[in-house]
């Protein structure tokens, strides 16, 4: 039987959070209540649903830890190369059999490849998820035949190309290159062209064979769904995979303070990308990250947006967060002028300095509000919460609720982000720049 429990969110009329916990099978047509569910397959599969009973959509996806920090380095790229395999069809179906079942599906369906996991999904209307279990299935059993493997060859060093020609693009490559050296996280997703023109397709299948398969994976569904009903589809399109034993490397990051010009003559104006340790994905000091972010660096109304874009000194100033499996990256951006590019990045770190002693209540609330509604207006959607909990599960084999979530923000407060800032104090610092002529100038 599945193990069912609810996740109630519900929003009072002043607009606080109303908590409450109700455990076991309760009614589902209870206001906003989601019943979160969990079923392990014989050969070792997750299966992992958030129910929706108000919801007039299903989405479903399944999700890999394969990335390409989980690659060597001679088959750099095999994930994301992998991801375009699965779309030329299984050994049943051809590439334009898969588009044309999802089609007349109506379906949303794609599939993303990062660092760190690959994920095939689908949205559908409800009367389309036993078809559309069936047809995700046949993605994850790729036929790769070999005049494929050649196409979509070509396609990706296409795809590496006209990436390159994307200054920003370039430069968080670069960045990343640099800020993490010898550490798996240093690798492109994409590759390198040298990577993609020798990789060959015994390589791929046995890649494929390590990494996509049961204990490695999982199976989510969300929306509107009959969960019993949903184990007995994935049960009869899933249970074939091999269950894999595999553990990813996770070294611990070695930084330092580095520096790197990039100069393309082509280019006329100045990119800056400074990055910085940060919690990872596994740290619940990752909201607190968020809120900080958001203050110093949103695109609007943060303090980078007031003392570099306002003042026309940057086009563009940003700081983000990115959480990693077992570590974290703040990045700062800026894009300028070539001949104002080291006056912005001057402001900008003194930004990052003055941000621990003069942090104040209200540019929190400010922040805190601005990540609640990001989380709540994704969570609304089937889609949105698919890709949430597979993420979370690919890092934490954890479920958490959007309650859990919006709770752990309201704790977020100046004195946990002084604590943070103690911790992660914007330091070792990589510096990457990429302008007409390489270095930022004086």
């Amino acid at each position: 039987m599945p193990d069912c429990r609810f996740s109630p969110l519900r929003i009072a009329p002043h607009g606080a959070l109303y908590k409450s916990a109700v455990a076991g099978y309760t009614n589902p047509q209870q206001n906003m209540a989601m019943l979160y569910c969990q079923h392990t397959l014989p050969n070792g599969l997750n299966v992992i649903a958030e129910v929706n009973p108000h919801a007039h959509s299903t989405a479903i996806g399944v999700f890999v830890q394969a990335g390409s920090r989980d690659e060597a380095r001679e088959i750099n790229g095999v994930s994301h190369f992998l991801e375009h395999m699965a779309f030329k069809g299984s050994e049943k179906y051809t590439w334009q059999d898969v588009n044309r079942i999802f089609d007349e599906m109506g379906a949303r369906y794609n599939a993303f490849t990062t660092r760190e996991m690959t994920a095939y999904y689908v949205n559908v209307l409800p009367e389309f998820t036993a078809r559309a279990v069936e047809h995700l299935a046949h993605l994850l059993r790729p036929a790769l035949r070999p005049e494929d493997f050649e196409m979509e060859r070509n396609v990706i060093l296409e795809e590496i190309a006209m990436c390159m020609d994307d200054p920003e693009h370039r430069l968080y490559e670069a960045a990343m290159a640099a800020h993490f050296a010898d550490h798996p996280l240093a690798m492109s997703v994409l590759g390198t062209p040298e990577s993609i023109r020798n990789l060959q397709r015994q390589q791929m299948a046995d890649y494929f064979a390590s990494r996509y398969g049961p204990g490695n994976m999982v199976l989510v569904v969300t929306g509107r769904v009959d969960f019993p009903a949903f184990i007995e589809l994935a049960a009869r399109h899933f249970s074939n995979g091999q269950t894999v034993d595999v553990r990813r490397d996770r070294p611990a990051p070695s930084f330092d303070h580095r520096t790197r010009s990039l100069a393309d003559s082509r280019l006329n104006r100045q990119y800056t990308m400074a990055l910085m340790p940060a919690p990872s994905a596994q740290d619940d000091r990752r909201f607190a990250a968020s809120v900080l972010s958001d203050v110093i660096g949103d695109s609007e109304g943060s303090r980078l947006y007031w003392a570099l874009v306002d003042n026309a000194i940057a086009e563009e100033a940003d700081f983000d967060y990115y959480p990693h499996d077992s570590c974290g990256s703040y990045v700062l951006s800026l894009v300028t002028n070539p001949d104002r590019a080291r006056e912005a990045l001057d402001i900008a770190l003194r930004e990052l300095r003055r941000v621990r002693d003069d942090l104040k209540d209200d540019e929190i609330d400010r922040a805190k509000n601005k990540v609640a509604a990001e989380i709540v207006l994704q969570g609304e959607v089937p889609l949105g919460r698919m890709r949430a909990i597979g993420a979370q599960w690919i890092y934490n084999r954890q479920y958490r609720s959007l309650e859990q979530d919006l709770a752990t923000l309201n704790t977020i407060n100046a004195d946990s982000l002084r604590r943070l800032m103690s911790d992660f104090d914007f330091s070792p610092m990589t510096v990457v720049t990429l302008g007409p002529d390489g270095n930022i100038r004086q």
